[in-house]
């Protein structure tokens, strides 16, 4: 179960309890290559609205959510919870001229194009401020037990759903369940609101509000697929399309045969920070099998393998080692996942194949031989095989 931390403001926070979603916004720009091969928009532009629909493809049906309220000049940012999403992935509420068919966009008083549905699950009134969370270390032993998701995100800026650890979604709920001296709102025939003068949620007489809005399914395949028969970049397309597909029947050879092998996600992350540089895993993926706990740094790639990929795996792994792994004691299966190779034969492969072995002979001990998967297009679908060497 991953948590993800939306962040909100005390105008949009109100509307999020009122009518339970939770919702990122992608300012007014229309997304025009949902289920399409096309686009008018800026590549770069396109890259940070893929990178928007990879965060909102990693929610999953009983996902815990939490609200951050940004810091205002009148407050410190809190924390708020809990809250659990309703479905797998969020949908988009696509924004056009003026907002005006933008469900509740006067009353957000933003566009906010990504959402996800999402329900009470243990909902306490009171928030811990983020000096509480983050800045004091009085019972912090070691470096490892700080909040590192949430500083990243702070350190790097803006991103409106952020993803944090199962050990740090463990600490941060166990602070808000403290704050509330372990009691949550009654919600008994009630609706939650948000109190913008004491900074609390509350509960209000009354049957919550429906949620009435447009729900249209995200669907990037059509698009990544063009580009990459025109040959051209499309990584933050493929991040949201494994990040979605995995663990929901969506694409079988990447499931059965490549990746999961039977076990189940405990944790999905994507773009997971792992430096206060701008280093991040592309994808991670906890799972669970027969209590054997595996943690799968994956790195992607839109083009085929290469052996200074292995430079990246290995920060990937030291970080992991350091920062994860005491928290949530975990064998590491590190992952490549690129474009098939073109020629099996050439002298390049053979050279990338024995890089492949002396990584794993320098990390035995430390992680699993990684595993090497190889992707193409076959009948208009992405198509995963993994390469024994």
């Amino acid at each position: 179960m991953t948590t993800h931390v939306f962040i909100v403001d005390a105008r949009t926070f109100k509307i999020h309890l009122e009518y339970l979603f939770a919702g990122t916004g992608a300012k007014e720009n229309v997304i025009d290559f949902n289920n399409s091969a096309s686009t008018i928009l800026h590549h770069k532009v396109e890259e940070i609205l893929a990178g928007m629909i990879a965060d909102a493809s990693r929610i999953r049906s009983g996902d815990q959510i939490l609200f951050y309220l940004q810091q205002d000049s009148r407050y410190n940012g809190k924390f708020f919870g809990v809250f659990q999403a309703c479905n797998n992935w969020s949908f988009l509420d696509n924004y056009e001229e003026s907002g005006r068919n933008q469900y509740l966009f006067r009353e957000l008083g933003k566009s906010l194009t990504f959402r996800a549905l999402i329900q009470p699950l243990v909902v306490y009134a009171e928030g811990i401020t983020e000096w509480e969370a983050l800045d004091d270390i009085r019972s912090t032993i070691h470096p490892y037990q700080m909040l590192w998701s949430l500083i990243y995100r702070k350190l790097k800026g803006n991103r409106g759903n952020t993803m944090i650890t199962l050990y740090e979604a463990e600490k941060l709920v166990q602070l808000i369940k403290n704050k509330n001296n372990q009691t949550a709102i009654n919600l008994n025939n009630k609706t939650l609101s948000f109190d913008n003068d004491n900074l609390r949620i509350i509960a209000l007489e009354g049957e919550q509000n429906n949620y009435a809005g447009r729900i249209e399914a995200i669907d990037v395949l059509p698009r990544l697929i063009a580009k990459y028969n025109a040959r051209k970049a499309f990584e933050p397309l493929l991040q949201a399309y494994i990040v979605k597909a995995l663990g929901t029947g969506i694409n079988d050879s990447l499931d059965t045969s490549i990746i999961l092998e039977n076990s189940v996600i405990e944790w999905i992350g994507n773009e997971v920070s792992c430096g206060v540089g701008m280093q991040s895993i592309d994808v991670l993926l906890a799972t669970v099998l027969n209590d054997c706990h595996r943690l799968c740094p994956i790195e992607l790639k839109a083009v085929k393998a290469d052996v200074v990929n292995l430079k990246q795996i290995q920060r990937y792994i030291d970080w992991i080692e350091q920062y994860y792994v005491p928290n949530s004691v975990s064998n590491i299966q590190p992952i490549l996942i690129a474009k098939k190779f073109p020629n099996k034969l050439s002298p390049g492969y053979a050279m990338l194949i024995s890089s492949f072995r002396q990584f794993n002979q320098s990390n035995a001990g430390r992680s699993e031989p990684m595993l090497y998967v190889e992707y193409g297009v076959e009948n208009d679908q992405l198509i995963f095989n993994r390469i024994d060497y």
